[in-house]
């Protein structure tokens, strides 16, 4: 954003003095009372430079400031004087460039705002430290209605606890377009990135004023501290906050769309719209559309049916409509018929409140879209490789039916989302997908349904599979090496066992049969080294002949080197 264009967005400024402390007042001085660092003086130039002040000047130099210009801060602005909305329209006697209006909107004035790439390149990080969080005051913020009974019926009725064996969205970057998020609470410590204010066109995401974003990120992320009750349905996922609205409860349809952008050029895996953003305009259509392409899952509210239908604003598959009911299964608004793929409690929901305010109960469509936000974190850190369309069938298919027709309902869509289920559940549609990629190329992509995994453990089953036959060959060659180690200097004894019918020799180990030196009658081995003479021969044959019960077995000593050779010699039937 221009600093020329500040003058119709919530920013928080200050209306310079004549003096402070009998001193005229300077950017440097300024600068140090309400950022700490005379140093960032450049930072406030650079925010007015060129901005017409209400007399009609510009701010040109440092050093030449007039009582009643109004200088447009840094987020992170404290102290006595700073405020915060529309910069006030304090008409000077010379005519000055009137205010943006939508009288005088142009499609260029209206374009989508861009973010600054060094904005959107750190939006996804984690600050070390709690940004400074202004404690609300009475008129200051709007703050989002509350009911006076709070209930943990929602969380009991998802019991997403139920899924965080299996995954607990580790990994998920879930963006929240919104009115930004406190990330200074203790129960969002260390899950809330530095986000992006698309209001001032710099600055972070990590505070809110009106706390319907950070009602949205306790459901998503809430950590048990602090005796909090709120416990997200993924709490080891991250929300990047990126703010569109200042005190006011709308947003312009470009600072949406851009909004949708910068989240998806900074790395988010789901994008979760609050309230304030209108989908059913052309560019937040498309922008919704273009993340899909871009692999990410947006989950919108789902259109009153008393908004009409654009037909400019088609939403396709991989974006998941939602609905809120009430523990009853009282719908939290009049929903256009068929427009509601799956519901999640939306009414009486219990969350944390901004700095100041406290834990707060409230009702509203937003609330519904975070559960589903944070279920979808889920699911796809259980299952990376699956793509948009395939994640939002997942959560439909695995929903708890509501209503008395068939799935999917005209009021209640797929029904009730069933986190346990989500990432459980297996779906014959995602190997059938998987399968088909396989034939088709062989590529395996994020919409091959799993294709990927199928395919690791299938090799993996192989794998283990050779190791178990390495080992058992490598063993059995150990035991034949071990029992044909001997005396290499030596004969082998060999017993040679009474034939058998037809003939056949057993094997040359008998059990039970004596060894040699026990052998009352045994003859010594033959000098020649256990050649077997023609005598010897023909009494074998003779004994083989008589094949009695009497005869007994015969020992001679071989050679190691020669009883695989001479074995068959002592064959009768090998001649």
């Amino acid at each position: 954003m221009s600093p020329a264009s500040a003058a119709d967005e919530y920013v928080k400024f200050y209306a310079v003095t004549s003096s402070y402390q009998g001193e005229p007042e300077n950017l440097t001085s300024i600068a140090a009372r309400f950022l700490g660092d005379g140093a960032r003086s450049v930072e406030i130039r650079n925010l007015n430079t060129g901005r017409r002040q209400p007399d009609g000047g510009t701010l040109k130099e440092p050093g030449q400031l007039r009582a009643g210009w109004l200088l447009v801060l840094p987020w992170d602005a404290v102290g006595e004087g700073v405020k915060y909305g529309v910069l006030p329209d304090k008409a000077p006697a010379a005519p000055v460039k009137p205010l943006p209006g939508k009288a005088q909107a142009t499609p260029t004035a209206k374009a989508r705002p861009t973010v600054p790439p060094e904005r959107v390149s750190g939006a996804a990080a984690v600050p070390s430290k709690a940004p400074k969080q202004p404690r609300a005051k009475a008129g200051q913020c709007a703050t989002t209605a509350a009911s006076s009974t709070r209930s943990d019926w929602a969380s009991l009725r998802l019991a997403a606890d139920q899924a965080w064996p299996q995954s607990r969205g580790k990994g998920q970057l879930v963006a929240i377009v919104d009115s930004g998020v406190d990330g200074s609470l203790p129960t969002l410590s260390g899950h809330v990135a530095v986000g992006m204010d698309i209001v001032s066109g710099s600055g972070r995401g990590d505070t809110d004023c009106l706390g319907s974003g950070t009602a949205m990120a306790g459901l998503v992320v809430g950590q048990s501290a602090d005796g909090s009750d709120v416990k997200g349905v993924a709490p080891d996922a991250t929300v990047m906050p990126v703010r569109v609205v200042g005190n006011d409860a709308k947003a312009r349809p470009a600072d949406g769309a851009a909004a949708i952008a910068a989240t998806v050029e900074a790395g988010a895996t789901v994008i979760a719209l609050g309230n304030f953003v209108d989908t059913s305009t052309p560019e937040v259509a498309k922008a919704i559309m273009e993340a899909v392409d871009r692999d990410v899952v947006v989950v919108i509210g789902a259109a009153r049916a008393s908004v009409p239908v654009n037909p400019d604003a088609e939403i396709g598959p991989g974006v998941l409509r939602v609905g809120g009911v009430a523990v009853d299964g009282q719908r939290a608004a009049d929903y256009r018929g068929g427009g509601v793929d799956v519901v999640a409690p939306g009414v009486n929901v219990s969350s944390v409140g901004i700095t100041g305010v406290g834990a707060v109960a409230g009702s509203g469509t937003q609330y519904a879209v975070a559960f589903v936000a944070g279920a979808v974190a889920l699911v796809r850190a259980a299952y990376p490789d699956l793509s948009p369309e395939q994640i939002a069938h997942r959560l439909q298919v695995t929903s708890d039916k509501m209503g008395d027709s068939a799935q999917p309902d005209g009021r209640y869509g797929w029904g009730m989302i069933n986190a346990a289920a989500a990432v459980t559940k297996v779906l014959p549609e995602e190997a059938e997908a998987a399968s088909s990629g396989r034939e088709s190329g062989g590529r395996l992509t994020s919409g091959s349904s799993g294709g990927r995994s199928a395919l690791l453990a299938i090799v993996a089953l192989v794998a283990l599979a050779a190791a178990v036959l390495l080992v058992f060959r490598i063993r059995r060659l150990l035991r034949d090496e071990t029992e044909d180690d001997g005396d290499d200097d030596g004969p082998r004894q060999v017993t040679a066992a009474p034939p058998v019918r037809g003939g056949a020799l057993p094997p040359a180990s008998v059990p039970g049969a004596q060894p040699a030196s026990h052998r009352p009658d045994s003859d010594p081995p033959p000098p020649d080294g256990g050649k077997l003479d023609t005598e010897d021969k023909q009494a074998g044959d003779a004994s083989v002949a008589s094949g009695g019960p009497g005869t007994r077995a015969e020992t001679v000593a071989l050679p190691k080197a020669s009883i695989g050779a001479r074995s068959r010699q002592q064959r009768p039937d090998a001649q």
